[in-house]
């Protein structure tokens, strides 16, 4: 009997060498960074936060998505000062909605998603952060919520 790979796993097997296509000279370490079973021999570059604007579909719905994502650091929900020592370089993120005097720390490296924000203009701040909650890089995203067309309650 023959066995079958899932649909998924196929899939993603057959994406592979289409997305590998589109990088021909560049190793795994170019693209994914160094190997996190090796202490790493030179410093690490610094820390970088890649925000992008909210998704604007979501967004006319009043539900915003932010994606972003973190270079020379791997978002991980580890804290503390024995994560400090962990190569290549480990953190998370905090997030402040319009200028409150209060955030939260997310380490699961997915996007953002805040709804139930009143129409009108927002911020969020993204601030990447060190397993001691040290900022490292930071962005502040401005947009605008759409009021809900009259009729219409979210």
């Amino acid at each position: 009997m023959r066995k079958s790979l899932p649909l998924g796993l196929a899939a993603a097997l057959l994406a592979v060498p289409a997305f590998a296509q589109n990088l021909p000279n560049l190793s795994a370490a170019d693209v994914l960074g160094p190997a996190g079973v090796v202490p790493l021999t030179t410093p690490q570059p610094p820390a970088r936060l890649v925000v992008d604007p909210p998704l604007p579909g979501p967004l006319a719905q009043d539900r915003v998505f932010i994606q972003y994502r973190a270079e020379n650091l791997r978002i991980q929900p580890v804290f503390g000062p024995a994560a400090l020592a962990v190569t290549p370089r480990i953190g998370h993120v905090h997030v402040t909605v319009d200028d409150a005097p209060w955030h939260w720390a997310d380490a699961s490296g997915e996007p953002i998603i805040l709804v139930g924000l009143t129409p009108g203009s927002h911020s969020v701040q993204i601030t990447l952060a060190d397993a001691n909650h040290r900022p490292l890089d930071s962005a502040t995203i401005r947009f605008v919520v759409p009021a809900a067309p009259a009729g219409h309650q979210h």
